[in-house]
């Protein structure tokens, strides 16, 4: 909602419109709580035992260790421990192992985020689980709802296909849903195991990369609609939302699925659509709101990696301390796909989160190639 213009005929033909109040929220974020798998490496000690995975025997390792030096991460978490990785042979164990860790890291973030939310499971009114480095019927959601004691009347919603930018996609349509349904409460889990994803032997530049930036872990949100939103103001809330494809562009980024399981698909192109293309929708979006980039307090940002996180600072003017939280997660645990921005999220609650008032947006991109903002204010 944009603020009239007030006229002064005294003085200049029009002010300039002025940042709106946030409108009542159909949103609050009540919780966000991350888990990680035990098994944590610095990023020097996974070079060679990658390469041992992914190369052939006496292969040249010297892109392998130049990727690992300059991807901005220090340490990973991994779903097992690295020298069971080898052993696991073909996809269906590879998945096995995905069904295994993802629900006891899932089980562990919904625990978490309703603990820190100070409700108890069967308060949840609908569960969003998405992940995109395993499959499973029954899904992860299913499989957790005796698990987790959530009522058997619980809605559920498995999600796959949206990768990186479903942390942001997720909250989005959680707020979708609650301002349908003011009075319920949502989860939203999001379990991304990408070590089970590497292809053994594959010295492809796309499967190096992936062995080099991707880490194991979930995350879970827990949501409130406006009728049951606590008063304790630690917010944030959800404002509004925006998607957008970009045509052309779906070649960048998602599977190849083969005998081996999943076969990673990252084109070296990415950071160069995101100077050509983000700047236009994001700032139409702003825009629709009153609100321009300078007017952004908090930017939440999925750590794509160095090249995409410099390229969202470039196209859209950003001093490069204003992503600086999306650089920490990432040199502290790696991209961990959907479950990245939430990760972010987390660092931006508790003490030292931003004053009340203050815009944020919350942004990733995806397979599509999209992206996706959500407009929050504290």
């Amino acid at each position: 909602m944009r603020v009239p213009v007030i006229t002064d005929d005294a003085a200049s033909p029009a002010a300039a419109p002025c940042p709106p109040a946030a409108p009542a929220a159909a949103t609050t974020i009540a919780a966000v709580h991350t888990a990680l798998p035990p098994h944590r490496y610095a990023q020097d000690d996974l070079t060679e035992p990658i390469g041992d995975l992914c190369l052939a025997p006496g292969a040249d390792r010297g892109l392998l260790r130049r990727l690992h030096l300059s991807t901005g991460v220090r340490a990973r978490h991994l779903a097992l421990p690295i020298d069971r990785y080898a052993g696991l042979g073909d996809f269906g164990r590879s998945n096995d192992a995905w069904i295994a860790a993802g629900l006891d890291l899932g089980a562990e973030a919904v625990t978490g985020a309703l603990r820190e939310a100070g409700l108890e499971p069967a308060d949840v009114d609908l569960l969003v689980c998405n992940s995109v480095t395993g499959v499973a019927t029954p899904s992860l959601d299913a499989r957790l709802v005796g698990r987790l004691g959530l009522r058997p009347d619980v809605k559920r919603l498995p999600v796959f296909g949206l990768g990186c930018v479903a942390g942001a996609a997720g909250l989005a349509r959680l707020h979708d849903y609650l301002r349908g349904h003011p009075g319920d409460t949502a989860v939203l889990l999001t379990v991304e195991l990408c070590s089970l994803t590497l292809q053994r032997h594959d010295d492809s530049r796309a499967n190096l990369v992936a062995g080099a930036l991707f880490g194991d872990g979930a995350a879970a949100l827990v949501a409130r609609g406006r009728a049951v939103a606590g008063q304790e103001g630690s917010g944030p809330t959800v404002v509004a939302t925006r998607s957008h494809l970009y045509p052309g562009t779906g070649h960048l980024m998602g599977w190849d699925i083969g005998a081996g399981g999943f076969r990673v698909v990252i084109d070296e192109g990415i950071p160069r659509i995101v100077r050509e293309h983000l700047g236009r929708p994001l700032r139409a979006f702003l825009a629709d709101h009153g609100l321009t980039t300078g007017d952004i307090g908090t930017w939440v940002c999925h750590p794509g990696g160095p090249k995409v996180l410099s390229a969202v600072t470039d196209v859209l003017g950003l001093p490069v301390e204003a992503l600086d939280s999306a650089r920490r997660s990432l040199a502290a645990v790696g991209n961990l796909s959907s479950a990245s921005v939430l990760h972010v999220l987390q660092s931006h609650r508790g003490p030292g989160r931003p004053e009340p008032g203050t815009w944020g947006l919350l942004m990733a991109m995806g397979p599509g190639f999209c992206s996706e903002f959500v407009l929050l204010r504290w």
